[in-house]
């Protein structure tokens, strides 16, 4: 703990990176002059010391290049922390949503980023030996190292909070509204298909440099998932690419990642793809199944005051609480 505080200079503020539904994340560095980044988890997960320490060392032992590497934990009273490597290059969404920062994510290498987030994703749903639902995906979760590759973080958190039992579904939703599957969020019921949901979200925010909770078309106030469905309907999807780095546009594969990403975010999760067939489109040419209309869930001032109650609110996460 010393090591950790030390490192940190004491959680001081002008380490602090970030701030999420889990807890503060801090920048350190240990004395061989390695940097750290240290998450300072809250002590809402009701997990008791040995159930902490059991779930953190198999969570340490997942291991892919498109997942950020946890280092190590410290437990000392009431006090958890997780140690993960140090991302140079912050998350996706510093990058993404930066007028001039996002000048570096031409499409070919957002395409390259989306391909390896459908990796990591692929890796915990199915080849990893938990069979890890992130539940949280989101552009501020997806890290980029020197090289800019993704890398999914808090990939064990969600599992670690709830205990083990992810599999059917859940007295407490943890997410963020906007990535959040509809059956998720209103009945708590969760699967590989609710992260292929937030994938669908995260990937039509990638080809349009719009960050989903913010955007609003026209006088009627329309989703990004609306805009993009009435742009695939008419165009095929071409022109959503980031009016920034246009040039750099592969018109079949913008289209293409359009069609999937409308796929992603069906209302239903048997019309959506599995994490298996995900990677199969996005990596051949294969036939592409239509998808139907999305439902559009429009947020208004009125809805707001509905669910104040209901959800707390940060700079990152929003998360829905719903008692069952």
């Amino acid at each position: 703990m010393n090591t950790i505080q030390t490192a940190t200079n004491n959680f001081n503020l002008s380490n602090k990176l970030g701030q999420g539904g889990f807890g503060s994340v801090y920048k350190g560095k240990l004395q061989d002059g390695e940097e750290i980044a240290v998450k300072r988890l809250s002590s809402s997960s009701g997990q008791g010391k040995e159930e902490f320490i059991n779930e953190i060392v198999l969570i340490s032992k997942l291991q892919h290049r498109n997942l950020v590497r946890v280092l190590g934990f410290c437990v000392e009273g009431e006090e958890k922390l997780l140690i993960y490597e140090f991302m140079v290059n912050k998350s996706l969404d510093t990058f993404l949503f930066d007028s001039t920062l996002k000048l570096e994510l031409d499409w070919p290498k957002r395409f390259d980023i989306i391909q390896g987030i459908a990796r990591g994703l692929l890796y915990l749903h199915r080849d990893s030996r938990l069979g890890v639902i992130h539940r949280d995906l989101k552009v501020s979760n997806i890290l980029l190292d020197e090289k800019m590759n993704p890398k999914i973080s808090d990939f064990g958190l969600a599992r670690m909070f709830q205990g083990t039992e992810y599999q059917d579904n859940t007295r407490r939703v943890v997410g963020t509204l906007g990535y959040m599957s509809p059956e998720y969020a209103w009945t708590g019921v969760f699967s590989e298909k609710s992260d292929i949901y937030s994938f669908g979200v995260l990937l039509l925010e990638i080809i349009t440099g719009e960050k989903i909770s913010r955007f609003s078309y026209g006088e009627d106030g329309k989703t990004l998932l609306a805009y993009v469905w009435e742009s695939w309907c008419e165009t095929g999807g071409v022109d959503l690419l980031d009016k920034d780095v246009a040039d750099s546009c592969q018109p079949l594969e913008v289209g293409r990642c359009v069609q999937v990403g409308m796929l992603c975010v069906q209302h239903q999760p048997v019309d959506r793809p599995n994490t298996l067939e995900l990677m199969s489109m996005l990596t051949t040419a294969s036939d592409l199944p239509s998808p139907k209309q999305p439902t559009f869930v429009v947020h208004t001032r009125d809805d707001e005051s509905q669910f104040r109650d209901l959800i707390t609110i940060n700079e990152i996460t929003q998360s829905v609480v719903l008692g069952r």
